[in-house]
């Protein structure tokens, strides 16, 4: 059952008389041998077995230390970049648990006392991932984190070599006024006026969630954030059976309770039923609680059904209820540290977007979506199986390979629906230890075990959903 969801140089002298060792005069960018040296491209080996990281920037005389690191590290990546697309290779190098935690050709776990070397640091990071999952390989279907956009990849580097954190326009001016940039075309786009929206960048969807819960709260009772839950009445909220658990979590984390989220039946689709909804929102009255929220899904994570949302709407209009939709743009909360946000500071504070935020300090996640946005275009694929230069053309994309699944499946005779959920744990196990491709599978309801495909990755192709359902129907001959 599916549901379709160089500077040249001789030898440099180091802190503590360790040695960056040169072979020979030249210049160029490293890379690897066959026989595990490094070289750059005029055949320059360099020995970072003597090489620790004090000996690394900022430390004195490290830059060249630094730069011959940091070529090697980018190799490292750019090779495992290259085989990650690769068909011939594997989705995943299974092993499990007690065989990582043993130590295999080399890597090892465990924490030392005394620092290692580089030459091993860069072995640490080589099969760090050898021995992960390959997310942007084509025949990883297992969540929607998957594929790799080489422009976010570039985005995610120069975060990470900026170090900066997103609280104020002080500490991060250009960041802050990216996500402002990013986040008016996102309202634009939903059809919202400029003055009508805010938001920020969240660390995932459950904060998002969290964050909407809150958001909803102190809309309707504001006394909360000073006199706490005992100053607010009993309170219920309202989300569909197939919702994603981040609601009843962001419950129970606000005082709440989990008990006090109300479950609405769905239908066959997996849609939230609005007059089930009407119906639990008047329930709840009669028993004495105080409705203040619904949670309509766009989206769910197993049938990838969209909730009625202008039913939902109607409804919680007519009794007054704050309405999420798998988001946070709207209204931002009034917490605010001023030690941090002071209204004299020589700018205009309306930039600082900490206050806004549960944490303070963010990871700044806007300069991997903006880059990619200036990157791409908004064209459509002069070919459906070619690469994607636009958003929209690689949604479009996603969706034709939803449909292409659903019309083969419809085709064959070797899938049928099956009445006892064991299959598809030991087909999913078989695939695991193989490592050829990567599938989820869930229960739901009434329903058994059943593979769950998702479809986010531009570089999955026809050719990679057949090679899927063979391996599914060969894995599953063998049991």
């Amino acid at each position: 059952m599916f549901d379709l969801e160089e500077s040249p140089g001789n030898i440099m002298d180091m802190t503590e008389g360790n040695s960056l060792h040169k072979s020979k005069h030249d210049t160029g960018s490293v890379g690897n041998t066959d026989d595990g040296q490094k070289y750059d491209s005029g055949g320059v080996s360099y020995d970072f077995s003597c090489i620790y990281s004090k000996d690394l920037l900022p430390a004195e005389d490290g830059e060249e230390a630094t730069k011959h690191f940091l070529q090697e590290l980018v190799n490292i990546l750019m090779a495992h970049v290259s085989k990650s697309i690769k068909r011939s290779s594997k989705v995943l190098d299974f092993h499990h648990p007690h065989q990582l935690k043993e130590g295999l050709e080399g890597f090892n776990l465990e924490l030392s006392d005394q620092p290692e070397n580089l030459e091993q640091i860069l072995v640490d990071c080589r099969d760090t991932l050898k021995y992960g999952v390959k997310t942007g390989h084509p025949r990883f279907f297992n969540q929607l984190s998957t594929g790799l956009d080489i422009i976010g990849l570039a985005g995610e580097w120069l975060t990470s070599t900026a170090n900066t954190n997103m609280f104020t326009y002080e500490i991060s001016p250009v960041f802050v006024l990216m996500e402002e940039v990013v986040l008016r075309k996102m309202h634009t786009i939903i059809g919202w006026k400029e003055e009508d929206g805010d938001g920020i960048f969240c660390p995932g969807g459950s904060m998002s969630n969290l964050y909407s819960v809150l958001l909803a709260r102190f809309h309707l009772f504001p006394a909360v954030k000073t006199h706490g839950m005992s100053a607010i009445p009993h309170l219920a909220l309202f989300t569909s059976a197939h919702s994603h658990y981040s609601i009843k979590k962001a419950a129970a984390v606000l005082g709440i309770g989990s008990e006090n989220v109300v479950l609405i039946r769905c239908d066959e689709r997996g849609k939230m039923l609005p007059s089930e909804l009407n119906a639990r929102i008047n329930e709840a009255k009669i028993k004495g609680l105080v409705p203040f929220y619904v949670n309509a899904t766009a989206g769910t994570t197993v049938y990838g059904a969209f909730d009625p949302l202008n039913e939902i709407a109607d409804i919680s209009e007519h009794h007054g209820l704050w309405m999420h939709v798998d988001g946070l743009l709207q209204e931002c909360n009034q917490l605010c540290a001023e030690y941090l946000f002071q209204p004299d500071k020589h700018y205009d504070v309306s930039y600082d977007t900490g206050d806004k935020s549960i944490q303070c300090g963010r990871h700044v996640d806007i300069f991997k979506l903006w880059l990619m946005w200036k990157a791409k275009k908004k064209s459509q694929l002069a070919h459906p199986l070619q690469g994607s230069e636009g958003f929209e053309a690689q949604v479009n994309h996603c969706l034709e390979n939803s449909e292409y699944l659903y019309y083969k499946l419809k085709r064959r005779t070797d899938f049928q629906l099956v009445f006892k959920g064991k299959v598809a744990p030991k087909i999913k196990a078989k695939m695991m230890e193989e490592g050829f491709a990567m599938i989820s599978y869930q229960p739901l309801e009434d329903k058994v075990n059943f593979f769950r495909c998702v479809f986010s990755n531009p570089a999955t192709q026809r050719e990679d959903i057949d090679f899927l359902l063979d391996e599914i129907v060969r894995l599953g001959s063998e049991l």
